[in-house]
């Protein structure tokens, strides 16, 4: 059975996975967060590093809340590793804390909930919604399920420093990837086949430790958000439209691979228009593949009241030719038709 990470929104947060329909202006590389104000995007983020967290006094089964602390700082060192990204966190100590409270304290930790049979973990914010910064970001892992901190992983068990860099990737503003395959399985649910990227919503099989390590469509994500100086002007993005029968389509996932480095960088299609970017990619030619998300679930990469806009209904095409990616700006707009199945 597989099982999902998420991101669970509180009324006071105002958090969206697209950018609201009608609008033209697509989103940066992956996919982000943002809040409207007036008439732009502010990215969802923290405005101060490092980020300072707790971590919840309990373990479960199998994990001590020290060995939780131990993982979550493993997981924290991986996304400050990332060449191209500025990101820090700092532990401050065990608390009594839950980590669903609005107390002014970033708090991780296990909470029992046996009735989310299918999420190992929720990140929530608290975010300014004048200006998009992070206030607060909590984060629970389900002690329903058999959990390990072992360093090769253990049959049965799924392993949390996998999940908790998943959702450390949310607490930093990284939305859900869709570079992964799945299949159905006759018990229901999907089985992760492949990932390439830890932001995936649906977790690899017990025992399993891939997602220990940043993808590019990781990096790329991260690296729009918080960029190292001079990244900008050493990266490049590509945009253009998705188009079906001369309208745009809402909801595709387009996929940028490098040849040259076998990196997948992704985004959606995120207007009535069809207009797309992708940035931070390293420069040169590009293929672009265009897909519908027909084998995955909707809400995990758009908001509620968007997603009967989607359309699924296009066969998987390709750009005819390469896309060239200059340092330090956008390749020229093209577009992409694909037709109905």
């Amino acid at each position: 059975m597989r099982q999902r990470t998420g991101i669970r929104r509180r009324a006071v947060i105002i958090l969206s996975a697209m950018l609201a329909l009608g609008q033209s202006w697509p989103a940066a590389a992956y996919q982000t967060y943002g809040v409207q104000v007036d008439s732009r995007l502010a990215p969802v983020k923290w405005s101060g590093l490092p980020v300072r967290y707790f971590v919840a006094d309990r373990g479960t089964t199998g994990v001590t809340s020290s060995q939780f602390r131990d993982a979550a700082a493993r997981a924290f060192t991986t996304w400050q590793n990332v060449a191209t990204a500025v990101v820090s966190a700092q532990f401050v100590g065990f608390t009594l804390a839950e980590p669903d409270e609005e107390d002014g304290q970033n708090t991780m930790g296990f909470l029992s909930r046996p009735d989310l049979e299918r999420v190992l973990g929720t990140t929530n914010y608290l975010i300014d919604d004048t200006t998009g910064e992070i206030l607060e970001a909590d984060i629970f892992f389900n002690s329903a399920f058999q959990w390990s901190v072992a360093s090769a992983g253990e049959s049965g068990k799924f392993d949390l420093e996998s999940i908790i860099l998943h959702e450390t990737g949310h607490l930093f503003g990284l939305g859900h990837s869709a570079l992964g395959e799945t299949e159905l399985q006759a018990g229901g649910g999907r089985r992760v086949i492949a990932a390439e990227a830890v932001m995936f919503p649906i977790a690899f099989s017990t025992g399993n430790i891939s997602d220990r390590t940043p993808r590019a469509d990781d990096i790329a994500g991260l690296s729009e958000i918080y960029p190292k100086t001079g990244f900008s002007s050493s990266s490049g993005s590509l945009s253009g439209r998705v188009t079906k029968g001369g309208q745009g389509v809402v909801g595709a996932h387009v996929v940028a691979f490098n040849p040259a480095t076998g990196a997948l960088v992704g985004n959606f299609t995120l207007d009535r228009q069809g207009h797309f970017t992708i940035s931070s990619l390293a420069p040169g030619p590009y293929i672009v593949r265009v897909e519908p998300l027909d084998d995955a679930e909707l809400d995990s990469f758009f908001d509620d009241s968007t997603i009967s806009e989607v359309d699924i209904d296009f066969r998987v095409t390709f750009y005819q030719g390469f896309i060239v990616v200059p340092p330090g700006g956008g390749s020229q707009p093209f577009e992409v038709q694909v037709m109905a199945k």
